[in-house]
């Protein structure tokens, strides 16, 4: 019995250890793309770095251009997990502070990934287009219309929504995509704790000061 046991769990085990694998790699590959772009990296250096053979990591993502657009995908889920959590039963002002809360902490945890984005954004996301006009468009646009409704109901001043979120976009990927300039002019990053802190203290107080009904 504990031998047939043991058999029971090993596809769980086995689930587990190709997951751990696949996250490796595109871990390593974050790392060379966000410094390199997809032209400057090889997939010689991310399976080096994610302690697989070149075999093993083809096996997964047939090509370079799988694996980064598969990293581009996963960059995706993070930086609009916060978008997703904006509700229409929240206030307001509370909602769109806690998003740009959530937001300046995707900055903080994810520079590499921050950059990354920037630079497919920067080249035209050629690879990533599909996803731009698809999930995403879908996305803003359902929060837009949140946005909106709360304007129409006199909630919020009048904004046009996608702008908004533009703008939120902006100051908050700021902080990661040009991190050197904050550090060069502050002395600080997101990563220290009291300047976190007064960023997002900061950039709450002047984005929801210009939207508050007056």
């Amino acid at each position: 019995m504990a031998e047939a046991a043991t058999d029971s769990k090993t596809p769980g085990r086995r689930s587990k250890a190709v997951a751990a694998k696949k996250q490796a790699i595109l871990a390593a590959a974050l790392a060379f793309f966000s410094q390199y772009g997809i032209h400057g990296t090889s997939l010689e250096q991310v399976a080096e770095r994610a302690e697989v053979s070149k075999t093993n990591l083809l096996y997964y993502y047939p090509s370079k251009e799988a694996l980064y657009v598969a990293v581009l995908k996963q960059i995706l889920d993070v930086w609009l997990a916060p978008l997703r959590a904006f509700r229409e039963d929240l206030q307001p002002l509370v909602a769109i502070g806690e998003y740009i809360r959530l937001k300046l902490e995707v900055s903080r945890d994810y520079p590499q990934a921050s950059k990354l984005f920037c630079l497919e954004m920067l080249q035209g996301a050629p690879l990533l287009k599909g996803e731009l006009t698809g999930d995403l468009k879908a996305l803003v646009d359902d929060k837009s219309a949140i946005i909106a409704g709360w304007v129409a109901s006199g909630k919020l001043a009048a904004v046009d929504p996608h702008h908004l979120i533009f703008m939120l976009w902006a100051t908050t990927q700021h902080y990661a995509d040009f991190a050197s300039q904050v550090e060069a002019v502050t002395g600080s990053t997101l990563q220290d704790e009291d300047f976190f802190r007064r960023t997002v203290e900061n950039v709450q107080r002047m984005i929801i000061e210009g939207i508050r009904v007056r």
